[in-house]
């Protein structure tokens, strides 16, 4: 009897030791075949809903390429979309419900004040952001394949200074969602008081606050002034209102729109001949890319749309992640960021693709002047 209970005790003992093992082999098992999640925050509604859609598709073509090849690491891609409306308001709350759903990492947000009330609450909560902000404000937090307000300045700069303006005046949403316009007027006014140039600026709400002939008014304004050229430091739906306002003004005055305006809906909204009136700092349109062709192609085949600026940005940002978590054999946070930080020579959509590690920023960036061309289409202004 004696006998019997030792062997058996023996019996349960190694069961149990080979039960422990295979339980959390089975439990690691069942975690490598559950879907990797992904976010992608943007403004999917309200007035920069055309860039949110773009931005969506971007993404969501990067992960169904991606599961059609196996998916990352030997698991699916699920994306979960995250609307912010491009409000600073609903940046924590959206934020929240990303960890919520236990995302891993998140391609967004777009509007820089947005992200630089959620790019922390991600960071402390171990989700990588591959961020699409331009604001100088969210220096170091995740990184970014599109151009930041540093870069972009110089562009302008040497755009403004090339036409001999001596007096600019400045249009500028300056509201609480305006982080990004209100950064790059700063920069960029600072950049022309280098060659004497005077700037006036002139304050814009957005489109959604206003009515009736709010921008003609400030258009007035801003014409008042007698300046030699106006820069429009808006997101598109102010822009629009702005650039039809100077043409019904049959001012002569030239204008620059800022990046924030470089998007399809600007010229469906606006027209094409009032599109042609201005100038754009920013990106082509893919299409207009040679290394996006390839992507504006598949593109248009998966959404039956063309695809505007800021989709091949997020197409790319999710690739290059889903590049990372291959190369490093895992989603967690430490390592993955660390190797997006280290990116070199990686070939996007975009171009070549390289990080600084100190700041997160991409190196090398496809701006230019940009102009409207009778197909409805950003190209370079040569």
């Amino acid at each position: 009897m004696i006998r019997f209970a030792i062997a058996l005790f023996a019996a349960l003992a190694t069961s149990t030791v080979l039960a422990g093992p295979a339980q959390a082999n089975g439990s690691a098992f069942q975690d490598e075949l559950s879907p990797i999640v992904i976010a992608v925050e943007a403004p999917i509604t309200g007035s920069q809903a055309s860039n949110g859609r773009d931005i969506v598709r971007g993404v969501r073509l990067a992960v169904r390429e991606a599961n059609a090849r196996g998916g990352v690491l030997g698991r699916r891609v699920r994306l979960m979309r995250a609307n912010d409306r491009g409000e600073r308001s609903l940046a924590k709350r959206v934020a929240r419900r990303v960890i919520r759903r236990d995302a891993v990492a998140v391609v967004g947000p777009y509007n820089s004040s947005v992200g630089i009330v959620n790019l922390p609450v991600y960071l402390r909560n171990r989700v990588v952001p591959v961020h699409l902000t331009s604001t100088d404000e969210t220096k170091g937090e995740g990184v970014t394949v599109q151009p930041k307000n540093s870069q972009i300045a110089p562009i302008e700069e040497n755009y403004i200074a090339g036409t001999g303006a001596d007096r600019v005046t400045m249009l500028v949403d300056d509201t609480a969602n305006g982080a990004f316009t209100v950064g790059m007027a700063d920069r960029l006014s600072r950049r022309l008081a280098q060659h004497d140039i005077e700037v006036t600026r002139v304050s814009v709400k957005e489109a959604g606050d206003v009515s009736g002939d709010y921008y003609a008014t400030k258009v007035a304004e801003a014409l008042s002034t007698q300046p030699d050229l106006l820069y429009v430091s808006t997101y598109y739906a102010e822009g629009v209102a702005i650039a039809k306002a100077l043409a019904a003004s049959a001012s002569d005055v030239p204008c620059l729109m800022g990046l924030a305006n470089v998007d399809p809906a600007f010229i469906s909204s606006a027209g094409l001949e009032v599109s042609r009136q201005c100038r754009f700092s920013g990106i082509p349109a893919a299409g207009q890319l040679l290394s996006a062709r390839p992507f504006a192609r598949r593109y248009g085949r998966t959404f039956r749309a063309q695809p505007g600026v800021w989709g091949v940005f997020a197409y790319d940002s999710a690739k290059l992640l889903f590049s990372k978590m291959q190369l490093t054999g895992t989603t967690a946070f430490g390592p993955v960021l660390d190797a997006l930080r280290r990116t070199k020579g990686y070939r996007g959509a975009t171009g070549t693709i390289t990080i600084d590690p100190r700041t997160g920023y991409r190196r090398n960036l496809p701006v230019s002047i940009l102009r409207v061309n009778g197909k409805r289409q950003f190209v370079v202004a040569r």
